[in-house]
């Protein structure tokens, strides 16, 4: 089965550490990006087939990430999950993921999460400690992101995986330990760990590049510091019975994310919105009928990608957000023999 990502790129505030293709749009732009989103997914397959590959019709992992999609009003939310649902079968016992910030859970997107079938939350927490927290743009306190946990169990999301960043500015061998330790006491089954990005697509990259003392650059811990949190991390979540699954990834025994494993077990995904990716079975054509642009000619996608001679394709959207309205922009980026 095959799994599906939806990008959406708002934010209410650009995190000086972020080099995701995201940022802070009008309000009004919305609606339009969300019809752009729905328009896209309903011609997924024949997109696909102009470039050759096969979008398979079972689903058993949805994922919508951002940027912040706990800022969508629940009506857009809830136009989403209607679309995905209505072009694709959607198995039972789908992992839905949406990616939250803290803060921004009120009670009617908390609603709208259960009223549309979410059943994982993953949230964008990065450090427990208030004035790392701040020092990067994150606009959530300690006590907000305890409470939103709180308030999502008690509306039936138990399932919540907790984001943290190593090498965070203002972060010391003692503030990062006690960051694990509340991530650790919330008893969330799932932690993702990342060590600190440093590039020239973020504001924070590009200061510390520089040598510069802006966004808390000259706070930021050294490359072997960065690393030892990391270490720190992977021996004391283990210790506490959640495994490492993946090189950012830790879980308790069977909460490993579906949809994360599908990336690094190369099963078939496919991607809507700005900068996102699809990974999709290349279609094994028959001799009635070629490659055209319908589907009756190749075999089912399911069964092209159990084939271990069958090829991949991926495929990419622009990340520009100005662009996705004014072209189709999507491009072939490799083929893989699986």
């Amino acid at each position: 089965m095959a799994g599906v990502y939806i990008s959406y790129p708002f934010c209410a505030q650009k995190c000086t550490y972020c080099n995701f293709a995201s940022g802070v749009f009008s309000a009004a732009q919305m609606g339009k990006y969300v019809e752009r989103l729905c328009s896209d997914i309903a011609s997924c397959r024949a997109v696909a087939a102009e470039h050759q590959a096969a979008v398979p019709d079972a689903v058993d992992s949805v994922y919508l990430g951002g940027g912040t999609p706990s800022l969508l009003p629940p009506e857009e939310l809830t136009r989403l999950f209607t679309t995905v649902a209505r072009e694709f079968n959607v198995a039972p016992g789908v992992e839905i993921t949406v990616e939250c910030a803290p803060g921004t859970l009120t009670e009617p997107v908390i609603d709208s999460l259960v009223s549309c079938g979410v059943n994982r939350v993953s949230l964008g927490v990065q450090s427990f400690m208030d004035k790392e927290a701040a020092s990067v743009a994150r606009l959530h306190t300690r006590e907000r992101t305890l409470s939103d946990i709180e308030h999502l169990r008690r509306a039936g999301l138990s399932n919540i995986n907790v984001d943290l960043i190593a090498g965070l500015p203002h972060q010391t061998r003692e503030s990062w330990n006690e960051s694990l330790e509340q991530a650790i006491a919330t008893d969330v089954p799932h932690m993702s760990v990342y060590m600190l990005e440093v590039d020239e697509d973020s504001r924070l990259g590009r200061e510390l590049m520089a040598g510069g003392t802006r966004y808390h650059a000259h706070f930021v811990p050294d490359d072997d510091a960065t690393a030892e949190f990391y270490e720190m991390a992977c021996s004391k979540l283990s210790a506490h019975g959640i495994a490492q699954y993946e090189i950012s990834n830790f879980a308790r025994p069977g909460d490993e994310s579906r949809h994360n494993l599908k990336y690094w077990t190369r099963q078939p995904y496919v991607g809507f919105g700005v900068d996102a990716h699809s990974m999709l079975p290349r279609p094994i054509w028959t001799a009635a009928a070629g490659p055209p642009g319908c589907g009756e000619g190749f075999l089912q996608a399911e069964e092209s990608v159990s084939n271990s001679n069958i090829e991949s394709i991926r495929l990419s959207t622009t990340d520009s957000f100005e662009e996705i309205f004014t072209s189709a922009s999507i491009k072939a980026v490799t083929v893989n023999r699986r």
